[in-house]
């Protein structure tokens, strides 16, 4: 079996899809692994590493998928990308499907057979394969240093001679594992930091982690979780109680970061410009949902602006921006998948259409769309 690692073509993307940890785990089970020559270098891995590994090293994308079974990706490939591979070939990524159905058809064309891996059910058995939150848990560390770097004081309470220096507040909006690590990583810093969140077993979280919790707690409050574990998407009268609530703790923060994101829609709008303009001077806002329009209003996606002396970073990618981490992390997701589709016996791919892995997390077989929600 032939597994193909390629490099990423998107510019703002930083990792790789594997290690050579991983590459040896992988020629372990059998597996014969093409590296496309390149691929990791952004990740601080060589393609001297790969070798070392036990990688054959490839000149180009085409040449690493020739005859390839499996294609390992952080983003979902273009189909120009696939050229060669065999006929249901599986590409392991993060296929980012919603708005893209004419991208997905277009590669359901080539026969391959495309796994989405944020469509990975939390269930205890796939939490080794779980990439959101595995990224996550490196975007809400990054956050948080970002801030600090961006900030122009002090995170901690320094008692100096010359005075005392105030220690930061710090608003962490969403407790996903994103935030609960953003406000980890802000008391380690030594803020204060609150958080909130429309989930009701956030609150019990982000108060074992020392930090106190903001929300509107009325009936819809305490019934806003999806059996999955994500937020429910609130309505307009609770998003208006809760933005007025907010908006006040808001005004006396220096530093905010935003996390709260939806699978499948637009991020939703937390923090009003009205709200950012409330924060004095010198204050950031981070804003970790700019890929999907961010959840301030003023946020810029790819940019950081100044509004009324208020710094709002719209970066994307943030797990990206530490991509030795984060790839670490990400191809050991795909390596427990993977090991799931191939036969210890004949060491080959074999891909159980009834393992309900495989059932939530395949898009297309055989040339077509098989999931009824990207289907033309």
């Amino acid at each position: 079996m032939r597994i193909a690692v390629q490099a990423e073509t998107d510019k703002n993307e930083t990792r790789v899809a594997a290690t050579p940890e991983t590459v040896k785990k992988f020629k372990n089970l059998g597996a014969e692994v093409v590296v496309q020559s390149g691929a990791g270098a952004i990740s601080g891995f060589s393609d001297a590493d790969y070798a070392a590994a036990g990688a054959a090293i490839a000149p180009s994308a085409a040449a690493a998928s020739d005859n390839a079974e499996v294609v390992l990706r952080v983003r979902r490939p273009a189909p120009g990308e696939l050229s060669g591979i065999a006929r249901g070939a599986a590409i392991v990524a993060i296929a980012d499907p919603f708005k893209h159905e004419k991208e997905l058809a277009a590669l359901a064309q080539t026969g391959a057979t495309l796994f989405a891996m944020e469509f990975m059910p939390r269930i205890t058995r796939a939490q080794v394969m779980d990439v959101l939150s595995s990224q996550a848990n490196i975007a809400g560390y990054r956050a948080v240093i970002d801030a600090a770097a961006e900030y122009s004081r002090a995170i901690p309470m320094m008692m100096t001679a010359a005075g005392t220096v105030p220690a930061a507040k710090i608003f962490i909006m969403g407790v996903g594992v994103a935030g609960l690590q953003a406000i980890a990583t802000a008391r380690r810093l030594g803020g204060i930091v609150s958080a909130t969140d429309v989930r009701p077993a956030t609150k019990e979280q982000v108060e074992s982690l020392g930090a106190k919790f903001i929300a509107v707690e009325n009936d819809e409050f305490r019934q806003a979780e999806t059996s999955g574990g994500y937020a429910k998407e609130m309505s307009p009268e609770y998003q208006a109680a809760q933005a007025e609530l907010v908006a006040a703790h808001i005004a006396k923060q220096d530093i905010v970061v935003t996390t709260a994101l939806i699978p499948g829609r637009p991020a939703p709008v937390l923090i009003s410009a009205a709200a950012a303009r409330s924060m004095r001077a010198g204050s950031v806002i981070i804003d970790l949902a700019a890929e999907r329009g961010g959840n301030c209003e003023l946020t810029k996606p790819g940019e950081t602006i100044v509004d009324n002396g208020v710094k709002i970073v719209g970066a994307v990618n943030l797990a990206g921006r530490l991509p030795a981490t984060a790839s670490g992390l990400y191809a050991k997701n795909l390596l427990a998948f993977v090991e799931t589709l191939i036969s210890k016996e004949t060491k080959t791919l074999a891909i159980d259409w009834n393992d309900e892995l495989v059932k939530a997390t395949a898009l297309t077989r055989d040339g077509a769309v098989i999931d009824s929600r990207f289907a033309a």
